[in-house]
């Protein structure tokens, strides 16, 4: 009998202790795609499933995530949902959020936006993370990148010194927020954004012009940890609108939804403020930029090229 056949008579031996989710946490991990250990037989010599840790021993204190490598876990929205919860432990003002979107990764599939329009219940017209398309390379060598595009949470925002009532600030922890009651609708914002990040929302519905406006979109959103009613002209309708990092899932401890719904795991969101963070690994990267930074807004969004 050849090694071949060897090999499949020991996968098949093992492959009952071996489940779905044991033979991915066994893998090696890079950047969030799963790179399989070299060689049937070392997956197939695994007499006993990795012990997996549960309960409040799987968040990982700052000084112990330190020693974690990028390619440590099994999923890298694990490390970071670990390192959200060591930040929330923080008072506000100490954290400052950060995303770093690695471009090499985006396919363009658009899962990032569509789940942000569903998650935040976005009427028509309003989107917050759309994904601009770039050719780059000489005919016949081109190529497409794909650079989503939430807001930039800039620190020195010019949105924030334009608003007359000012409607719209920096939270300590960095992200531009915009106040829906005290927002006039006067759009001085939108002009001031060079990213194009802010929106208008007109009071528009999927299914006006219909026989019947469906209920589920007068559904009330959650953002910033209200409930808004799409009813009458109340807020949102007529307001300046854009994107927050998903602050209402934030303070619940869980991830931006475009984060954990980006199928190359993409998108890497945590505290810029913790030096240990993947964020803070990935902004020191030699291959990360930020748009416009000839503007002086000084962007909280990195991309890796």
């Amino acid at each position: 009998m050849n090694n071949k056949e060897e090999t499949k008579e020991e996968l098949e031996e093992h492959s009952s202790e071996l489940t779905r989710r044991d033979f991915l946490r066994s893998a090696a991990v890079v950047g969030g795609g799963v790179a399989v250990a070299v060689g049937a037989v070392t997956v197939a010599k695994l007499s006993s499933p990795p012990k997996t840790p549960t309960g409040p021993e799987t968040i990982r204190t700052v000084s112990e995530m330190k020693t974690v490598s990028i390619t440590e876990q099994s999923d890298i929205l694990l490390r970071m949902q670990d390192e959200l919860r060591a930040a929330l432990a923080k008072p506000v003002e100490q954290r400052k959020w950060r995303m770093v979107i690695d471009t090499r990764k985006c396919v363009g599939c658009h899962a990032c936006t569509i789940a942000c329009i569903v998650e935040n219940k976005l009427p028509p017209g309003v989107v917050y993370r759309p994904v601009v398309q770039e050719e780059f390379g000489k005919y016949p060598n081109l190529q497409l990148r794909f650079f989503p595009r939430p807001c930039m949470q800039c620190d020195n925002p010019t949105c924030v010194s334009v608003c007359p009532v000012h409607a719209t600030w920096k939270r300590p922890d960095g992200v531009v927020i915009v106040n829906y009651e005290r927002c006039i609708g006067c759009r001085y914002c939108l002009s001031a954004c060079p990213y194009g990040a802010r929106t208008s929302d007109y009071g528009h519905f999927y299914t006006e012009n219909t026989p019947e406006i469906q209920p589920y979109e007068r559904l009330s959103n959650n953002e910033y940890g209200k409930a808004w009613d799409r009813k009458g002209h109340s807020s949102p309708k007529g307001n300046a609108r854009k994107c927050h990092f998903c602050l209402h899932r934030l303070n619940e401890g869980q991830l931006p939804m475009c984060v954990t719904t980006c199928i190359g795991r993409a998108n890497y969101f945590g505290d810029a403020n913790d030096p240990y963070s993947i964020v803070s690994q990935m902004a020191r990267l030699p291959n990360q930029v930020r748009l416009l930074e000839e503007k002086g807004t000084k962007p909280a969004v990195i991309y890796l090229i």
